[in-house]
């Protein structure tokens, strides 16, 4: 999870093998807590069903395309407005990458040594940015 200033507020956990980031989500911020209440989110089509899981001030959420339709160039100028602030937390996962950490093939097979090595990329890359 990160901010517009690009700045890393969270990490989770690793997990094995593919998993939707939606149930990550769900699973390390139940829905049944107040964990977004008082926060605006941007979110990207991957989380279908925030909006009636989590309470939040507003969310931001492209809108998805039809099935067997296409959007409105009024709702495509909408997507590209939301993309254009949400990228900032792309740049952010990209200060991570910086560090070739999640680019390149890892060969441990401890978990925690490479959650502990994301989190010191992280707290690097915030270095960074606060000075």
């Amino acid at each position: 999870m990160g901010t517009a200033d690009r700045y890393i507020h969270y990490v989770s956990k690793a997990w094995q093998g593919k998993h939707h980031d939606y149930r990550q989500l769900k699973y390390h911020f139940p829905p049944d807590q107040p964990w977004f209440s008082e926060l605006s989110i941007e979110v990207d089509l991957g989380y279908q069903g925030i909006v009636k899981d989590y309470d939040c001030q507003s969310v931001s959420q492209p809108k998805k395309k039809p099935k067997g339709g296409q959007l409105t160039s009024e709702e495509k100028a909408d997507n590209q407005t939301k993309s254009s602030t949400r990228i900032r937390v792309e740049h952010a996962i990209g200060g991570l990458k910086r560090y070739r950490y999640l680019s390149d093939r890892l060969r441990t097979h401890k978990a925690s040594l490479y959650e502990l090595s994301l989190l010191i990329c992280a707290g690097l890359w915030n270095f960074i940015l606060s000075n």
